[in-house]
């Protein structure tokens, strides 16, 4: 239910080209081998249920070759379900991407009607009606009637267990899932669901099936979810909850993942766009067969789906939208009064923002040189405090390769550059950031060797100065009391490379005065930055969301439901995610991983945040990700 989470093309094109030219790209043989192998061909499919989904996959088959039968419950619904598919069908056309011959011929591959019986000279039968188990498990008793013994029936469920709808047929092994994405044309994923009791043959030719159409196959156990709903659902409840206890807005939390980690929406915008009534279903769906709290839908999620604000095909979710079924994406400021707004966590900014000349920065490693080159190329005056000679003229060298560098791709001039460089100073006095207007500590991420450095910075620094935290994970209450001015101590988490990503997180603490707060807002809008205000709790907005989720696929993997290449390509391919979470683990760094994981399960206590075993023998054995060679997966060494 990533439902167009992302709007791939690649295959897409690979379907309409096969149509183009009329190959026969579906035929395969039923243990999965090429047609050409000697093996009885696939040629016919049967799709039971031609809803916006069936209809959809029923056009994916034929654009592929297959002679394809359909069946709807009415004469009236498969009048709906015939205009869907020529609806898309005229659309391909007027784009350019069909010919009318072609048209003519695709349409003459689906055979369409309301009796079930005629799906039964077909090899494999898709059953796409509504979600609901007693209506699928008398339609698979009917099937399994109907159709010979060595058809496959396949289920296009996204949350039932595909084991309990097998058991209701006298063909358990030759019934599986095979989890399609709305809309079909379009998502470049199918889900193909194994059974504990699934033929290896069936299961290998619903694999080349899925490829020989222009889809990417991955192959998952049946537990509940799947892979995607999976590890989807849980971070989008986690997203509910976060705005349920004002912890952060729904803006805040959208922009924080979209410009954090890449994600091609938001948590809200997203739960919004598959419609929080689908959400809310697919999550208790998975909770009764998890019992896992992650998966209880939060109270507000149930709380919008009983008031009838639905997302976007009503017009109003967590965001409003100017009409119903809106293609808009939602604004960056909507009205405090829709349902999931939330005031800033803390009451507000009341205060009004310093005017910031000057930053301190301590630190000389990779973040605090990216911060400095950042802030010196947007204006301010910047002291980078190292702790040797050595590492001070190391860090100017690096700021000054790295604009250099922009130069060389024209992306600075070099006035610009030479400007940023007379703005930069390096000092290994900690006293001469004392006249500094904001002080930013970027150093070892160790509670012991902040507060000690924070008690130095508030000997120094002048009164009124604003005291910041670059922290991802440590409590900003923990710097601010190791000070006499705690209402001038808060978190500026950026996120690295600083140079290139343009999130940060501030962090205010229960002692926060709002000026403090409101000039480190304006101080990262002021470079270029897209701020996020959130309250002072492990994990933040990006790694509270992020780190569950890495742990919850290190779980899946560790429970033999998927392979690590299969999960990863469902999120790419199924979400748009820009890695896969063990891709993503392995960058990030399997120890550093662990770390954020305990930090989040030691402070709220949630047993689903517990690590994984897996996750705490891969980093004992030193397999820590990229930087040495091996985590989840293998990388060359440079």
């Amino acid at each position: 239910m990533a439902e167009r989470a992302r709007r791939g093309t690649h295959a897409h094109d690979r379907s309409e080209n096969a149509s183009r030219t009329g190959g026969d790209v579906a035929t395969v043989s039923a243990d999965g081998r090429p047609a050409s192998d000697g093996g009885p061909r696939w040629r016919r499919v049967g799709v039971v249920g031609l809803g916006t989904m069936g209809a959809g996959i029923a056009e994916v088959l034929a654009r592929a070759g297959l002679d394809v039968v359909g069946v709807e419950r009415d004469t009236e619904a498969l009048g709906r379900a015939r205009g869907r598919i020529e609806h898309s069908l005229d659309r391909a056309a007027r784009h350019g991407h069909l010919t009318d011959d072609v048209r003519g011929e695709l349409l003459g591959r689906l055979s369409l009607g309301t009796e079930l019986a005629a799906v039964a000279g077909c090899d494999l039968v898709i059953e796409a009606i509504d979600e609901r188990l007693d209506a699928k498990t008398a339609l698979f008793a009917r099937l399994d009637e109907v159709c010979p013994p060595a058809t496959v029936l396949a289920t296009n469920t996204s949350s039932l267990s595909v084991t309990e709808l097998a058991a209701g047929t006298d063909r358990s092994a030759r019934v599986l899932g095979m989890h399609w994405f709305n809309p079909a044309p379009v998502m470049g994923l199918v889900e193909v669901v194994r059974t504990v009791v699934t033929d290896a043959d069936a299961l290998a030719a619903v694999v080349s099936l899925v490829g020989a159409v222009g889809k990417t196959a991955v192959v998952a156990a049946d537990r509940a979810g799947f892979i995607v709903n999976a590890l989807l659902f849980g971070y989008l409840n986690n997203a509910v909850r976060m705005v349920e206890a004002r912890f952060a807005t729904r803006e805040d939390v959208d922009a924080a993942m979209r410009l954090g980690c890449g994600h091609p929406m938001g948590p809200l915008a997203l739960l919004d766009l598959i419609g929080l009534d689908a959400a809310h279903a697919i999550l208790a769906s998975m909770y009764d067969q998890t019992r896992d709290h992650l998966h209880a839908p939060a109270p507000l999620l149930g709380q919008l789906v009983a008031a009838g604000l639905l997302g976007r095909k009503t017009g109003r979710g967590f965001y409003t939208y100017p009409e119903t079924d809106s293609p808009d994406v939602p604004s960056e400021g909507p009205a405090r009064a829709d349902p999931g707004a939330v005031e800033e966590p803390g009451g507000g900014v009341g205060g009004a923002a310093m005017r910031v000349r000057s930053v301190g920065i301590v630190g000389s490693g990779t973040m605090a040189r990216g911060i400095a080159e950042v802030l010196a190329r947007s204006g301010h005056d910047v002291v980078l405090r190292a702790r040797r000679p050595d590492a001070a003229d190391a860090a100017l060298g690096r700021v000054e390769a790295s604009l250099a560098a922009a130069v060389a791709k024209g992306r600075l001039s070099d006035d610009d550059r030479d400007a940023a460089l007379g703005r930069l100073r390096v000092t290994t006095d900690l006293g001469e950031l004392g006249g500094c207007d904001v002080l930013l500590e970027a150093v070892v991420e160790d509670l012991a060797v902040k507060r000690e450095l924070f008690t130095d910075l508030d000997k120094v620094a002048r009164p009124g100065a604003v005291l910041a935290t670059t922290t991802s994970s440590l409590p900003v209450v923990e710097c601010a009391t190791a000070t006499r001015r705690p209402e001038d101590v808060v978190g500026m988490h950026w996120f690295n490379p600083a140079q290139v990503m343009r999130l940060v997180e501030v962090v205010p603490t229960v002692l926060t005065g709002d000026g403090a707060t409101a000039t480190v807002l304006a101080l990262a809008r002021a470079a270029g930055r897209h701020p996020v205000r959130c309250a002072d709790r492990a994990g933040f907005i990006v790694n509270a969301l992020l780190f569950p989720y890495l742990n919850d696929a290190v779980k899946m993997l560790q429970a033999n439901y998927a392979t690590i290449e299969d999960i990863d390509t469902a999120m790419t391919v199924g979400c748009g995610h820009p890695m896969g979470p063990f891709a993503l683990a392995d960058v990030v760094g399997l120890d550093v991983t662990l770390a954020i994981t305990r930090s989040l399960y030691e402070q709220f206590r949630e047993p689903g945040y517990a690590p994984a075993p897996l996750l705490e023998h891969l980093v004992r054995a030193r397999f820590l990700g990229r930087k040495t060679g091996r985590g989840f997966l293998v990388h060359p060494r440079r």
